[in-house]
C-alpha cells in the first residue's frame, strides 16, 4: 500500500513514493537553511540511508539530540533552537525531524516556536511513531516526568513513511507501536483488532499494509475532531493509567523505565477491566484483550502503594475537567465511549485483576 493519506493540513506518503515528493519539493522551495534533527541511535543507523535517497547532496546543518523520553524535556528544546540560531537559521528554514515519537514530537515543537514558526517536515523512524506521532498535529515535551505537557497543535509539511527503517529497531520497540496499532483495532476496527491478535511473529517486512491502516484510522478520527474537543479522545483509550504508570516508571530509580507501548499496554489491560464495570464491556471480551497483550508484554510488578502514586500522577492528565479523571472505555470491540470516570477503589480492582 503507497497511497498518500491527507491529514488536513499535512499528508503522509509511503516508502519511494515518499522521497520522491521529498526531492521535488527540495528542488522547488529555495529554502535559506536545511537543518536535520537525530538522535544518537538514528544518527548512527538511519542518517546515512535517509541522505543516500535525496537525489543530489544537499548542505544540512546536522543537529543531535540525545536519545530517549527522559531528554523530551524543554532544556533540550533550548539547545535545539539555540543551535539553529546559531547555524543562522531564520523563518525561511526548514528542519527535517529524523526518529522515533521523541524526535518527531519534540522537533515539532521546535519548529513551531522557532521565530514563530518554521516549516517541518517529520520522518518517523519507530513504529510507534509511524502509526501515533504520524498524523494528528500534536507537538511537545515532557514536564519532569509528565508526559506531553508542554506543546502546541501545528501540521508537518509533509511525513515520509519508510518501513525500511523499521529494521534497525530491536523487537522490544517493534512491541511498542504494536500496543497504537492493537488500539486501533480495540477502538475502531474489529477486524483489524482480529487480524493483529493472530499474528505469530513482529516481521517488518510484512508491516507496511497493516501500518498503513493504523495511520488511516488515526487520521478519520483527526479530521472529524482536531483539537481533542470529543471523538479524537477516543484514541486515549489505555493512555490514562498508561501515560501515569510510563510517568512512575521513568522517576523511579529502582524501575525498569517503560517503553511508551509496554506502559499503554498495561493501561489497555485495567482500562478494559473498568470497561466490564462501567461501559457494558463483556467479560469474555475483556479475558480475550487480556490474552492478546499478555502474549506480546511481559508482565510489569505494581503494587497497591504504587498505584497510588500512578492515581496521583493522573491529576495531571491534559484530558481531565474540573478535577475529575477522565477515561475513554470500550462498550465492545470497536464501541469505545469517552468521558467516564472511575473511583480509586475500582481503579484498585483492576490492577489486582492485571496482576492475577
Amino acid at each position: 500500500m503507497s497511497a498518500t493519506i491527507f491529514s488536513n493540513d499535512s499528508r503522509v506518503i509511503f516508502n519511494d513514493q515518499a522521497y520522491l515528493e521529498l526531492n521535488n519539493l527540495l528542488a522547488d522551495h529555495r529554502y535559506s537553511k536545511l537543518f536535520l534533527l537525530v538522535d544518537q541511535n538514528t544518527h548512527q543507523h538511519c542518517l546515512s540511508s535517509f541522505l543516500g535517497k535525496l537525489d543530489k547532496e544537499h548542505e544540512f546543518e546536522i543537529i543531535e539530540i540525545p536519545a530517549g523520553e527522559a531528554h523530551k524535556q524543554i532544556e533540550t528544546c533550548s539547545q535545539v533552537w539555540a543551535a539553529i540560531s546559531e547555524l543562522g537559521g531564520d523563518r525561511k528554514s526548514l528542519l527535517i525531524n529524523l526518529g522515533g515519537g521523541v524526535v518527531t514530537d519534540l522537533g515539532g515543537f521546535v519548529a513551531a516556536t522557532y521565530m514563530r514558526g518554521i516549516e517541518f517536515i517529520n520522518i518517523p523512524t519507530s513504529l510507534l511513531a509511524m502509526v501515533d506521532a504520524s498524523v494528528g498535529g500534536k507537538t511537545g515535551v515532557d514536564l519532569g516526568p509528565l508526559k506531553n505537557q508542554v506543546g502546541v497543535f501545528t501540521e508537518p509539511l509533509m511525513v515520509l513513511v519508510d518501513v525500511e527503517y523499521l529494521k534497525t529497531l530491536p523487537p522490544n520497540e517493534l512491541r511498542s507501536g504494536l500496543a497504537e496499532m492493537l488500539k486501533h483495532g480495540l477502538i475502531c476496527d474489529k477486524n483489524y483488532w482480529e487480524q493483529l491478535s493472530e499474528m505469530d511473529k513482529l516481521d517488518p517486512s510484512a508491516l507496511q499494509d497493516l501500518i498503513y491502516r493504523s495511520v488511516e484510522i488515526k487520521n478519520q478520527v483527526i479530521k472529524q475532531d482536531p483539537k481533542e474537543s470529543g471523538l479524537r479522545k477516543i484514541l486515549n483509550f489505555g493512555h490514562t493509567l498508561g501515560h501515569a504508570i510510563e510517568s512512575y516508571f521513568l522517576e523511579q530509580p529502582d524501575k525498569t523505565t517503560l517503553l511508551h507501548g509496554e506502559a499503554i499496554a498495561i493501561g489497555m489491560i485495567m482500562e478494559s477491566y473498568l470497561s466490564v464495570h462501567l461501559t457494558g464491556l463483556s467479560q469474555e471480551k475483556l479475558e480475550q484483550i487480556k490474552d492478546v497483550f499478555s502474549n506480546y508484554y511481559p508482565s510489569q510488578e505494581i503494587s497497591s502503594e504504587e498505584l497510588e502514586s500512578i492515581i496521583e500522577l493522573m491529576r495531571f492528565d491534559k484530558k481531565n475537567n474540573n478535577g475529575k479523571v477522565n477515561f475513554a472505555l470500550l462498550k465492545d470491540i470497536a464501541k469505545p465511549i469517552w468521558d467516564i470516570n472511575a473511583d480509586n477503589e475500582l481503579i484498585h480492582r483492576a490492577l489486582e485483576y492485571y496482576k492475577k
